[in-house]
């Protein structure tokens, strides 16, 4: 009996294997996903670790490993804008380890190769032991004291059709930008959760590492910037409830600027950390 698909993201990130082609999975990006003029890089990186998750998902028939079924470590590379319609997921294991299996995933459309990942998979469910770290979380007001998503002008999201599948409600003292006023302090934060209320989940954090609006927004640096390459480590599995979610930057320098990010669950740990480089959005006419 096959499980009806009912969340957004579920559905986005859903493959089936192409016969007679192990480790090949097909795909739709749909156009809900997009900002700007290309799919979210969140949301392709989510698709590669889902189709390794499905490579790696089960233990080694020898024996010598376990299921690696969540994303430890990832990181893709962009390399050409990805469009709506279909897509060919081609996946390959590099090493079985007993803890990790490391493999390559590649998202092609249409001939053309847009993203190619390698990554390492294991079992979260192990990392429930002790936490010795000095990082904090961001302090934020309560969601009901920040700003929707929804109150963003029609104009943008008319350019980021993602935004109306999340619940976003992001900081007070960060959202300057949105009017003119941007603190130049190189950070923006908030709230997440998906807006059809699907609880967070390994490859759910990896959408979220690239969900907020860029971050050079703060600088006073309007419009979309495209990701040249995107890590992302996962720390442990999120329990359900809010993200708080915090971007920033220290450093633009010769178009290209890295963006930080850290994701906390609801019980205040921290689930997800990344990085990636960007292209400093072009100037608007």
């Amino acid at each position: 009996m096959t499980t009806a698909i009912r969340s957004e993201f579920d559905r986005g990130i859903a493959l089936t294997p192409c016969p007679g082609a192990p480790g090949h999975y097909d795909g739709e990006f749909d156009a809900g996903w997009q900002i700007g003029g290309g799919i979210n890089g969140g949301l392709q990186l989510a698709v590669a670790g889902h189709a390794l998750s499905l490579r790696h998902g089960d233990p080694a028939p020898d024996g010598a490993g376990g299921a690696h079924a969540d994303p430890i470590s990832i990181s893709g590379y962009y390399l050409s804008a990805a469009t709506p319609g279909p897509v060919e997921v081609r996946t390959e294991t590099v090493r079985r380890g007993r803890s990790l299996s490391t493999g390559t995933a590649s998202i092609v459309q249409g001939g053309k190769e847009r993203l190619r990942v390698i990554a390492s998979h294991g079992d979260l469910t192990t990392a429930e032991g002790d936490v010795h770290t000095t990082a904090t979380p961001p302090q934020l007001p309560p969601p009901e004291r920040c700003v929707s998503v929804a109150e963003a002008p029609r104009a943008m999201i008319s350019q980021a059709a993602l935004l109306e599948r999340f619940d976003l409600r992001l900081d007070p003292a960060t959202v300057g930008w949105a009017l003119g006023q941007p603190a130049k302090a190189g950070r923006i934060q908030g709230w997440f959760k998906l807006a059809d209320g699907r609880e967070p989940d390994p490859l759910m954090l990896l959408l979220v590492a690239d969900a907020l609006p860029p971050v050079t927004f703060d600088l006073g640096m309007p419009g979309w910037a495209p990701t040249v390459e995107l890590t992302v480590h996962l720390r442990a599995r999120p329990v359900p409830g809010w993200l708080r979610v915090v971007h920033s930057t220290r450093n633009l320098a010769g178009g290209y600027f890295e963006e930080d990010a850290e994701v906390w669950d609801e019980s205040g740990r921290l689930v997800a950390q990344s990085r990636q480089l960007a292209r400093v959005p072009r100037p608007q006419l």
